[in-house]
């Protein structure tokens, strides 16, 4: 489940309806009832938060995002958007690591979700991360 104060439009998240679960992005969120519009390959729905659940970043939704790939000599690897940078500290290794955009620096010391990586990007580059 993921709380309905970390959702933000643009994130993508899994959906669940009658045991099915769909990636989707959120488009809408009602704040009074606390119910998240996401659109899938389906349909747009609303859901209750204890609906939704988080994709973890790996390779191959940073991929997605548009992120390319650097495996360095040392064992680390390197994901690039533009100016805004992943280092793993060994491949598929998204237990722990630092990312970064400019002067703004942050160590990440557990396993993320999309949603949450969007959020950091967002505030780090004031852009939206979407595929």
């Amino acid at each position: 489940m993921i709380k309905f104060n970390e959702l933000k439009i643009g994130d993508i998240v899994n959906a669940e309806y009658e045991g099915i679960s769909r990636e989707g992005e959120v488009i809408d969120l009602d704040r009074e009832d606390k119910l998240v519009c996401v659109q899938t390959d389906v349909q747009d729905f609303w859901y209750e938060p204890q609906h939704l659940f988080p994709i973890m970043v790996n390779d191959e939704q940073l991929k997605k995002f548009g992120f390319e790939k650097v495996e360095n000599a040392d064992g680390t690897v390197k994901y690039m958007k533009d100016a805004f940078r992943i280092l793993l500290p060994g491949k598929d290794d998204f237990s722990s690591f630092e990312m970064w955009y400019r002067e703004d620096r942050r160590h990440i010391t557990h396993a993320i979700s999309l949603h949450e990586l969007q959020n950091h990007y967002s505030q780090m580059t004031k852009v939206e991360l979407a595929y």
